[in-house]
């Protein structure tokens, strides 16, 4: 294994200049190609351990990627509160089919015993997995944000409705929701992870309005960051420019953009509160381009000032690995012509 690459991130992580730009995902990596290279299979991959620290490595191992992401989905704290969770295909990555709390306004009953639940010992029994077989490669676990799991919880229409109509409710529910993060957190922090990714693009503006996300979501941020002793970032898909400066007051080490938004106009909204990662098109370019292709975005990326090169959402399964490598590929091209 590559050494010094979970001591690189973290020190980039914790803004020292030094570090070398990190090559990785904050998202999921799991593609077609690795699969058929690891003989582990969405969707046995979701529910065991083994076949996940397998996928997932594959991703640094043969992808490149300076960094191991696990799991692949964002299902799994919804699935052990009660959603009913449909694991997908080979194709098609575990979606939530049901709303237990969609009719119940009151305190949700969340079970006493939610982390002994479904797959949750399945991703810590991974990340101890990994841990032992890539000790000196970051390992990033991807977990839903407390945004995204009321609204698995509760379902789209009772998000929106409850956020405009009943903001106490739905208060309710976000602190619920945040403790139940947290607790998760903590367990993958002692499990071995090095950085927790949440993702909570159902709290962004191409669902919720500024000033909602600025009175009900915002402090649910604070608290979580505040509360884990350990990296956090952000991933949000869409166009998030407008909440940027405002997520950059979270406490976030990190924060990841989709190709959406401008990397520049990012850096201007962040300044040096926080880290920014991205953010290569995961369809235009990953997923359809060539690698020479993928070096232009990469370095147009770069000079516009990204500290971590990444891809701007989850990759597509169909991606090419030649596509993922180039990304690596470029950094280093882009810093030796530097040199």
């Amino acid at each position: 294994m590559q050494s010094g690459l979970r001591e690189n991130l973290l020190n980039v992580l914790a803004g020292k200049e030094e570090g070398l730009i990190p090559v990785l995902s904050v998202t999921q990596t799991a593609t077609n190609g690795l699969m058929e290279t690891t003989g582990a299979f969405w969707p046995q991959a979701h529910s065991s351990a083994f076949q996940m620290a397998e996928l997932s490595l594959a991703a640094h191992n043969v992808g490149g990627l300076e960094a191991i992401r696990y799991p692949f989905c964002l299902t799994v704290l919804a699935e052990a509160a009660g959603c009913e969770v449909d694991l997908g295909t080979i194709n098609k990555p575990p979606e939530v089919i049901s709303h237990p709390f969609a009719e119940k306004v009151e305190k949700p009953n969340i079970p006493a015993d939610l982390y002994d639940r479904a797959r949750i010992p399945v991703v810590l029994e991974a990340t101890r997995r990994l841990k032992n077989l890539a000790p000196d490669v970051p390992l990033i676990a991807g977990m839903e944000g407390p945004a995204t799991l009321v609204y698995h919880l509760i379902g789209a229409q009772n998000y929106l409705k409850w956020a405009l109509f009943k903001p106490e409710t739905f208060k309710m529910y976000i602190r619920e929701a945040t403790c139940i993060c947290e607790g998760y957190a903590e367990l993958l922090f002692e499990a071995g992870a090095d950085v927790i990714c949440l993702n909570d693009t159902v709290a962004g503006p191409e669902t919720l309005d500024c000033l909602l996300f600025e009175t009900l979501i915002k402090p649910s941020y604070q608290h979580f960051t505040h509360s884990i002793e350990g990296p956090v970032v952000m991933h949000m898909c869409g166009n998030t420019t407008s909440i940027l400066s405002s997520l950059a007051n979270c406490g976030f080490e990190g924060i990841s953009i989709e190709e959406s938004v401008s990397v520049a106009e990012a850096k201007s909204q962040i300044g040096s509160r926080t880290i920014l990662i991205g953010n290569i098109s995961t369809t235009n370019t990953l997923l359809y381009s060539t690698p020479e292709e993928v070096e232009e975005e990469a370095f147009k990326c770069l000079e516009e000032g990204v500290d971590i090169l990444a891809p701007g959402c989850g990759l597509a399964p169909e991606t090419p690995v030649v596509n993922i490598r180039a990304m690596e590929q470029a950094r280093d091209k882009y810093l030796n012509d530097f040199e």
